[in-house]
């Protein structure tokens, strides 16, 4: 089989041996080899590659995201063939525990035992069966955060398009955004980037959370107003956001968030796909499609994930 790697040359000396290793079948190309288009089976892309126009690879029965987020290419009107989704288990994993981690100093109150000689003996905080999180997003990365966050004893609500149960979470659908925020005093974005997330945290649904609550965004930076997160951040309403994706990246040095004290900045590295975890999805994948197999984790483009 021939797979041709559209993705940043900066890639290629990581994900070549994983991908090769799995399948020393597989022929892996790149866009500067000057391969025949129509000779070319499968496709393994990322954002900001040598490829943008899909169109000539006429044969290629899959095309294969890197990432979870398709965002960048799902709207690519020259996608014709089917487009897979990354689900890495390594990816998740590492999402877990980046949302565990900060809920966990939530939690604890860490920021508030100030190394300054008082002796703060009143401020220990409850048990996590006390503590309500919200999860936006109930996918794979938000049932992997779930997971781990039940597992510590956390009191979990989630938000899901399907409302499809999970254990050890109250689950709700978009018509319970309002009940969902409110009970919020730590809430957890993962949702994707789609035409219905953008700005779904406003001014308006930051009202909703609970005076004190903290936000906490791996997911996508679109879906969070920026103006209206400083606005309630600056009334004291909410008291902390931890940040790691935003709508321009790299956040720009004169960005509001990096001077404000009750805003953490993360640079986009909650979860990254790692090869050696992601390539045999990657693998599996391909081989299937190439088999006439069904495919894993295929992005509804009406849906945009």
């Amino acid at each position: 089989m021939r797979v041709l790697f559209a993705a940043r040359d900066t890639l290629w000396t990581d994900w070549a041996p994983a991908l090769t290793r799995l399948a020393p079948e597989m022929e892996l190309i790149r866009a500067d080899d000057q391969a025949d288009p129509a000779s070319i089976d499968a496709i393994v892309f990322a954002p900001g590659g040598p490829v943008s126009d899909l169109s000539p690879y006429v044969n290629a029965r899959l095309v294969q995201s890197l990432w979870a987020g398709v965002e960048r290419i799902v709207t690519n009107p020259t996608l014709t063939q089917p487009l897979a989704r990354m689900v890495d288990p390594g990816l998740a994993r590492g999402m877990a525990e980046f949302c565990t981690g900060w809920c966990l100093r939530a939690h604890l109150g860490m920021d508030a035992y100030a190394q300054d000689g008082v002796w703060r003996h009143d401020l220990s905080p409850p048990l996590a069966d006390a503590r309500r999180i919200t999860i936006l997003g109930m996918g794979e990365l938000g049932r992997s955060v779930s997971a781990m966050l039940g597992g510590i004893g956390f009191r979990l609500t989630g938000v899901s398009a399907s409302a499809r149960p999970v254990p050890g979470v109250e689950v709700l659908g978009p018509g319970d955004l309002r009940q969902a925020l409110s009970g919020a005093e730590i809430l957890v974005n993962l949702l994707p980037d789609t035409p219905q997330t953008r700005n779904l945290l406003d001014a308006d649904r930051l009202s909703w959370l609970p005076r004190g609550a903290w936000l906490i965004n791996p997911g996508r930076g679109t879906v969070l107003d920026e103006a209206a997160l400083m606005a309630s951040i600056e009334a004291g309403h909410l008291a902390h956001a931890v940040l790691d994706v935003f709508r321009t990246e790299p956040l720009p040095p004169d960005h509001p968030f990096w001077s404000e004290p009750r805003i953490t900045v993360t640079p986009h590295i909650a979860a990254h796909t790692r090869p050696e975890t992601a390539a045999p999805v990657a693998i599996d994948n391909i081989r299937r499609a190439l088999d006439g197999r069904p495919v894993l984790h295929l992005v509804d483009r009406r849906k945009g994930y």
